[in-house]
């Protein structure tokens, strides 16, 4: 079975790249210390400590191997080249018709998306509802919260 494509940014790329470098570097020695200690407490059958650091070590490959795997299977997506349709890298200012309150959202790959920065999924039920529309449209999308409408004011 084929790995599933990674969307990311340039920026967010970089980022993944730098948490790995990290992980690889600074994290490895820790866990290695920290096992280093736990085995030298001695008997390791009743080694809470070192148990905990194995534990930690999986863990922390595991997570490896998920970033190496996202970073060799991304595709790099370049900000929207055209400002017609909204597509993954376009920027949208949307009003949220019931709240009466504009909100402005960069459309990204699901590996990027921070909701708190404004950077939504295009897999979410928004980033979804989004995608190759226009400026002046109106979307609605079904959130547990109800039906949402937003009207598309600007699209970069």
């Amino acid at each position: 079975m084929a790995d599933k494509k990674t969307l990311l940014t340039q920026d967010g790329y970089n980022k993944l790249v730098e948490k790995l470098n990290h992980l690889k570097s600074v994290r490895r020695m820790e866990v290695s210390e920290r096992l280093k200690a736990a085995i030298a407490l001695g008997d390791l059958s009743e080694n809470s400590e070192y148990d905990d650091a194995k534990n930690e070590q999986g863990r922390l490959e595991s997570e490896i191997s998920d970033l190496e795997a996202k970073l060799r299977n991304s595709e790099i997506i370049q900000s929207a080249l055209s400002t017609d349709k909204i597509t993954i890298g376009s920027t949208v200012t949307v009003k949220d018709l019931e709240l009466d309150e504009e909100v402005t959202y960069m459309i990204v790959g699901s590996t990027e998306a921070d909701p708190d920065a404004n950077k939504i999924s295009d897999e979410s039920p928004l980033g979804l509802a989004l995608l190759n529309q226009t400026k002046g449209v109106t979307i609605q999308i079904h959130a547990p919260a109800g039906l949402l409408s937003f009207e598309i004011l600007d699209v970069k």
